[in-house]
């Protein structure tokens, strides 16, 4: 189920969005990029559309997923 982001308290969906960069581990090439920007990169991605947020009711938990990946 798509999480309607813009609803959260800003603070909450801060700490998500942080929660979520720091467990992924991606690597960002040759110029390693600081938390703030990763999260920033997230927020631009949510209000563009790329991304949303979603519950998974099966692994009760929240998560970031590209938008032409998720399936209800």
């Amino acid at each position: 189920m798509i999480i309607p982001w813009k609803d959260l308290d800003p603070e909450t969906l801060e700490n998500l969005i942080e929660t979520y960069v720091l467990r992924e581990g991606t690597d960002y090439g040759v110029h390693e990029k600081t938390l703030q920007q990763k999260v920033e990169d997230v927020k631009r991605q949510l209000v563009s559309g790329e991304v949303v947020l979603v519950w998974s009711e099966l692994h009760e938990s929240v998560n970031f997923m590209p938008n032409n990946q998720f399936r209800p």
